[in-house]
């Protein structure tokens, strides 16, 4: 049934930590602005709630992973993801973020009128009753990929397998894996906190099985010059040293690997070989071919990886693979592995807008076929912006920055008397150089190269204002004092 219409100042879609950090950021500087977050969910969190598979943690430190707003004042520097759900709940509960959120609103469509300079939002709540939203601006804070669906993994003879098979995604909370043999497929992220959490609650022998080996980063939770600095400093003061002191040593690594990689590639290998078990080499576990952040590295709290590596019950495999027989998994190489679980850890499928269509005036927008301006606003898309994150340091870095630019781009239209803006490319800026393969995440993961082939990305360009993000100092000095007008079409109708 057809419910009533509603009009509202912004529209956010999705209630995770960009969701929240939108809210704070629009009621402190549009505090006559009316906002409403979009949540298809039962709760705030977004990956923190939707995830449940054992040892799920951040892999980039809280201190500048938490806002900035109301920081992170935990011990932990990297915190599991009931932790950092507490936190996000506490956050919108203290500011009043949470009387803003619709939860069980699963936005279908989203379509831009330039005649009533407005959006209209399409809504299922519950699955029973569809309303409609108008509102002047509309932030995607979605995330990045797909909530209801994960990436199919094409593994070869896998209906054969008598045992379990199981996405981390989509983790059951009855899977009994103690004293069975466990085989991650996958070398991320999820691979490399799954191996030592299964490890230690249980499993009889965990086997990471990997195509091609990545990076490892062996991170302390606990920090003795962080704990010194809270402890004798004002919190506030802590907070903001601590916060410094982090994104400097971040980005200084960034970069050194960056400009320096043969030199970055020996150090990495040389902290890896240290930690590993005799029977466990190097070569061809932990010998990437590409180059250090190429693709994120992986992040080992206290090397509780390779801790896991050295009890004799966890193993690395490399190899693809030939077939999945009923009890176990054959590669190329002819190694044989037994398995009595699988966990297909091979990436997460893609998806730029919450499962919701877009479109200007009835035409439907391909998130693909466009370039994002400042890493945040769509080309040729009045009003809406995609609040992403940073993938060479922590994610709220990046999406904050856009939060700042996106309310400075909003009080500049009220004091003008603007009603939209828009992105727009001049036909020099594509005519005089061939776009680089880049994409707005800018990795080269296995997953985000088929959605960019997929066209599920927006595109970048090698040159400012379409250039990939990258950098949290410069990108913070731009959201307060750089050119928005470069790129950006200003007007004003009358409705």
């Amino acid at each position: 049934m057809a419910g009533t219409q509603q009009e509202i100042d912004v529209a956010v879609i999705g209630a995770g930590l960009s969701g929240i950090n939108a809210g704070y950021r629009i009621q402190e500087a549009l505090p006559n602005y009316s906002y409403t977050i979009f949540e298809s969910r039962h709760e705030l969190g977004g990956t923190w709630s939707l995830f449940k598979y054992p040892g799920i943690r951040s892999d980039s430190d809280l201190y500048t992973f938490g806002f900035q707003f109301d920081p992170w004042r935990e011990d932990k520097s990297i915190a599991p993801a009931p932790m950092i759900l507490d936190y996000l709940q506490g956050v919108a509960n203290r500011h009043g973020i949470d009387k803003h959120i619709k939860y069980h609103h699963a936005v279908e469509s989203l379509d831009w009128s330039s005649e009533l300079q407005k959006w209209k939002i399409n809504i299922n709540v519950d699955g029973k009753e569809n309303k409609v939203f108008w509102a002047r601006f509309v932030i995607m804070s979605t995330g990045y990929y797909d909530y209801k669906k994960a990436l199919p993994a094409e593994i070869p003879g896998i209906e054969q397998f008598k045992g379990e098979v199981v996405h981390p995604q989509f983790w059951p909370e009855d899977l009994a894996y103690a004293d069975k043999k466990v085989v991650i497929v996958g070398s991320g992220a999820t691979a490399v906190t799954l191996l030592p959490a299964m490890h230690e609650t249980g499993a009889a022998h965990v086997t990471m099985l990997q195509r091609s080996p990545g990076y490892f980063i062996n991170l302390p939770t606990a920090n003795t010059i962080n704990n010194i600095l809270r402890s004798v400093l004002p919190a506030s003061w802590a907070h903001s040293l601590i916060r410094l002191r982090t994104l400097t040593l971040t980005y200084a690594f960034y970069y050194f690997c960056r400009a320096f990689p043969g030199s970055a590639k020996r150090l990495l290998r040389k902290a890896t070989e240290r930690e590993l078990p005799p029977n466990i080499p190097v070569d061809p576990h932990f010998t990437p071919k590409y180059n250090p952040w190429d693709q994120r590295m992986c992040v080992t709290p206290n090397g509780d990886f390779f801790a896991a590596l050295r009890s004799g019950k966890a193993s690395v495999a490399t190899g693809h693979i030939e077939e999945v027989t009923a009890e176990g998994i054959i590669l190329k190489s002819g190694e044989y592995i037994p398995a009595d679980v699988i966990v297909t850890a091979t990436g997460l499928k893609v998806q730029m807008c919450g499962n919701a269509t877009l479109s200007v005036d009835g035409e439907r927008v391909i998130v693909g076929d466009k370039y994002l301006w400042r890493g945040s606003m769509l080309q040729d898309v009045p009003n809406l912006a995609f609040f992403l994150g940073y993938t060479n340091a922590s994610w709220t870095l990046g999406s904050d920055a856009t939060a700042r630019l996106f309310v400075r781009i909003v009080k500049q239209m009220e004091r003008k008397g603007m009603t939209s803006t828009t992105p727009l490319m001049g036909d020099s800026e594509t005519d005089n150089q061939k776009p680089p393969d880049m994409e707005a995440l800018n990795l080269n993961s296995t997953y985000i190269k088929k959605a960019v082939m997929d066209g599920q990305f927006p595109m970048n360009l090698d040159a400012n204002p379409w250039r990939a993000r990258r950098n949290y100092f410069s990108d913070s000095w731009f959201a307060s004092f750089g050119d928005v007008g470069k790129g950006l079409r200003f007007d004003r109708v009358s409705v």
